[in-house]
């Protein structure tokens, strides 16, 4: 099954399928190691929603829900 990274609940785990958007915010998204192949893991969400923080290639990372919005997954069941 196949979830934007904004969509998963705390706990879930993934890999990234792709990346969408274009330019300048999708090559920060490939600096940061969030590439398509990577395992994702959702450690917390802010009260709101907005920032999520995951832990991808053996460290924690802060996305803002645009960004994650971005980040097409294959969940692991």
């Amino acid at each position: 099954m196949q979830l934007r990274l904004s969509e998963f609940a705390i706990g879930q785990s993934g890999v990234i399928k792709s990346v969408s958007g274009e330019g300048r915010i999708r090559r920060r998204l490939f600096d940061m190691g969030v590439t398509p192949g990577a395992e994702v893991y959702l450690r917390k969400r802010a009260p709101l929603g907005d920032p999520v923080e995951i832990t991808i290639r053996d460290y924690e990372l802060t996305l803002r829900k645009g960004e994650a919005e971005l980040v097409i997954m294959e969940v692991k069941e």
